[in-house]
Order: structure tokens, then C-alpha cells, then sequence
């Protein structure tokens, strides 16, 4: 990555791994994009980590098109240089991110592009456009649309807003009595065929329409089984295990499809009896910490890379390895306070472990919340194949403990699944 070249602004709406990386080695080309409805999830920790930076906050009360007025003015007077080039990681944030970018006069997704890659009813719509074969699917607004679905597709079938990311509010309906329960009327729903077979997840990084690599993972448990309790982890595939597919063919069918100019592109898809069914595809980073997994398997600066693309450059993909690396995410069992959990530096002893961080201590009081990013901590695995990083990884689960006090009133507590972010008193080697 170089440390030349244009300013980025960059949303920041809570903390994470990239985040911390671009204030570290960008620190005078980058702005931080901040709002203030979401101020609640920027942690004090993080708000200090990022202080040398600037950073423009959005008004919550006044219309975008003055608070990007606002902005630019602010820009001329305040900065040495404005921002010329800009970077939404944030899959909540997307449209939202990408109007004020717009009326900011900055590279962004329009309306269409902000749909394709955020409403799932009208993704899979694009997708099948484009020639990609998708799980059957349709929006619905009551329950009997959900029993007409399934009278000709059949049950289980997959409900979800078509909104979510990481499983908030999707579940698995297995049958009529699965209706009686379901509230239908606070959000726009749709309804899918449930795929068996094999889902997989990939990565790329684009740069002037051109998908310049891509890079798959493998998941051990898929995110409805994880939501509900399974091993919550994503191996990246460095090796020759990865899927009989063309990857880097299959995401430019969809970033020349959706006239993606550049960015980071995050696909879920299935193989099922040999056969491709596309599922989701989200244009900023991908979740956990996915990222970092491509970058212990292939030996490289992903982070880097993906700062090079939005920032208009060409990044350079040398790899110095190849194996399979993956992030195993530490059990969060549910809220109270945290009596006992297992030191960093003893997960790090397990074989394979490269790096460790937990994200509570003895004493923090927590809350779980059932979403595929639910996480106490997490570690990095390595391994020469994705058995050997899937059974390292149940290693570390079986030495990992965390024994909470459950909560007994409604007091605030910390909600730590959007936390991706580690204190620095808490994190393991590096």
C-alpha cells in the first residue's frame, strides 16, 4: 500500500480491524466520516485510538444535503487537502453512505448500485439477469404468502429481511407451525428455498472494473446453524481445496453486471449436486474478520490492498505463501457479567493459533445477541488444509472457557456484537 496519493474519507460508524489499520498507516490521508445517530456504538477506546485523525460528524437532525454543504465547506478550511476519493466498509450504512458521497461530489454507488448490492429481492433479480441461477425467492408481507411459497417450492424455507446482514432477524421456517409467531408488518420480508449442498463464501478486490483476484472461504457451520449455537468460523482457502470454480470469472459476470468500478466484494454462494446457486453479494468488506483470514493464508497486506483500490490505485497481490487460515469467533453464551474467561496468551499456546484477542475481561457485563458476528473474542488459525484448521480450531474450543453471572436487572450493559475492535489491554500476540 502506498502512503502517497489522494485523501480517502471513510465511514466510520464503529470500530474494527480496518479501521485501526487505515488510522495507522494513513494518518495523513485519511477523514473519518462519522454520525451522529450512531455515536453510541464508537467506543471511547476507539474514539482515542483515532483522535490525530479528523473527522466531520453527520447531524442527525438536519438534512443531508446541508450536512454535505456543511462538509465541504469545512473540507476548504480545515484540511490541507479534501478528500478526493471514498470508502463505506459498512453494510448497515450503505445507502445512506454512498447519497452523502453523492451530494459531496465523491465516487460512489448510485441508487440502482446501492439496491443491487442491498435489497436481496432485487440482487437475486440482477443476479438471475445475469445469467446466475438463484434459490427461488419472493417478498412477502403475510403469512399466507409464506404458505403459498411453500405449497410450490416445499419447506424448510429461509425468511429473512431483505436488509439483514449477519443473520440479524433470518431464520429457518420448517413448517406451518413455524407462522404462528412471525410479525411481518415492521419490515420488508422475503422468503427463499432452503439450498442443501455446500455453501461457500469469496472475497475479491476490484480496481477500474477488473476483479483482480478473489479469494474463497470455506465455512465449517452455515451462518443459520451458527446464529443458533454452532462453531461460529470462516476458513480462507489458500490451497487446492478451494471450490471447482471460476471465482474470479464468476465475480466479474457480477461486478460488470452491476458496473462496478472498484472496491471490496464479499459473495456467499452455494454448489449444489455440482451445480452454482449465487446467494448474496455485498460490496464493502466482508464480516468477522474474514479480511485478515486471506492475508494469513496468502501472506500478504489484504488491508493494504483494499485501501490501494478505493483510494483509485493499483495494488500489488504478492503472495508469499499458501495455506488455509481462518477466524475462529469465542463463544458469547449470553448476557450478565463475565466471572472467568480464558487469558489470551494461553489460547495462543493451542497449535495453530497465530493470534488471539478477547473482546471482554473479568467484570464487564455483556449481551449477547443472536447474530452470526456474536462474539466474545476470537483467534487466528492456521493449518495445511481446512481439516487440519477446522480440528485446531475445536481444540481451541474445548481449552477456551467464559463463565458469565447471568443479569438479573434490566441495567445497561455493554452489546458487544457490532464490537469488532479489541481493547489493547486484552489482545494476545500479534
Amino acid at each position: 500500500m502506498s502512503g502517497t496519493g489522494p485523501v480517502l474519507l471513510m465511514v466510520d460508524d464503529r470500530p474494527s480491524t480496518f479501521t485501526r489499520y487505515a488510522a495507522r498507516t494513513l494518518p495523513e490521508h485519511l477523514v473519518l466520516l462519522r454520525f451522529e445517530e450512531l455515536r453510541a456504538d464508537l467506543s471511547e477506546d476507539h474514539l482515542r485510538r483515532t483522535a490525530h485523525l479528523p473527522a466531520f460528524w453527520v447531524r442527525a437532525a438536519e438534512p443531508l444535503e446541508r450536512e454535505a454543504e456543511r462538509y465541504l465547506a469545512w473540507a476548504a478550511a480545515e484540511l490541507p487537502v479534501a478528500p478526493e476519493r471514498f470508502c463505506n466498509p459498512s453494510e448497515p450504512q450503505q445507502a445512506l453512505a454512498q447519497r452523502f458521497a453523492a451530494l459531496a461530489g465523491l465516487p460512489h454507488l448510485t441508487e440502482q448500485q446501492v439496491a443491487w448490492v442491498r435489497d436481496k429481492a432485487v440482487m437475486k433479480r440482477r443476479f438471475r439477469e445475469l445469467g446466475l441461477r438463484t434459490a427461488a425467492f419472493a417478498r412477502v408481507r403475510e403469512a399466507a404468502a409464506i404458505t403459498a411459497f411453500a405449497a410450490e417450492h416445499g419447506w424448510p424455507l429461509v425468511l429473512k429481511p431483505v436488509d439483514s446482514f449477519a443473520c440479524v432477524d433470518t431464520h429457518r421456517l420448517d413448517g406451518p407451525e413455524s407462522l404462528s409467531s412471525l410479525d411481518l408488518t415492521a419490515r420488508d420480508w422475503m422468503v427463499e428455498q432452503f439450498l442443501g449442498g455446500t455453501e461457500w463464501e469469496v472475497c475479491a478486490v476490484v480496481h477500474r472494473g477488473e476483479v483482480l483476484d478473489a479469494w474463497p472461504s470455506a465455512m465449517p457451520c452455515r451462518p443459520l446453524d451458527i446464529v443458533n449455537g454452532a462453531m461460529n468460523a470462516n476458513i480462507s482457502v489458500g490451497t487446492d481445496e478451494a471450490p471447482p470454480v471460476d471465482l474470479r470469472a464468476l465475480l466479474q459476470t457480477v461486478v460488470t453486471g452491476m458496473d462496478i468500478d472498484h472496491g471490496y466484494a464479499h459473495m456467499e454462494f452455494f454448489l449444489v449436486d455440482g451445480e452454482l446457486y449465487a446467494g448474496e453479494i455485498g460490496l464493502r468488506l466482508a464480516g468477522c474478520e474474514i479480511p485478515a483470514n486471506h492475508g494469513h493464508a496468502y501472506g500478504f497486506d489484504v488491508f493494504g490492498a483494499t485501501l490501494d483500490v478505493y483510494r483509485g490505485l493499483a495494488p500489488k497481490l504478492s503472495y508469499r505463501q499458501r495455506r488455509c487460515a481462518g477466524d475462529l469467533l469465542l463463544p458469547l453464551p449470553g448476557s450478565g457479567t463475565v466471572r472467568r474467561i480464558t487469558p489470551a496468551e494461553e489460547l495462543l499456546r493451542v497449535p495453530g493459533v497465530v493470534d488471539a484477542v478477547l473482546k471482554v475481561g473479568v467484570g464487564d457485563t455483556v449481551s449477547a445477541r443472536r447474530a452470526s458476528h456474536n462474539a466474545s473474542g476470537y483467534v487466528h488459525v492456521v493449518g495445511a488444509s481446512i481439516e487440519e484448521v477446522e480440528r485446531r480450531m475445536r481444540d481451541v474450543l474445548g481449552a477456551f472457557v467464559i463463565d458469565l453471572t447471568p443479569a438479573i436487572d434490566p441495567a445497561p450493559v455493554i452489546d458487544l456484537a457490532p464490537v469488532i475492535d479489541p481493547a489493547p489491554a486484552r489482545e494476545g500476540a500479534r
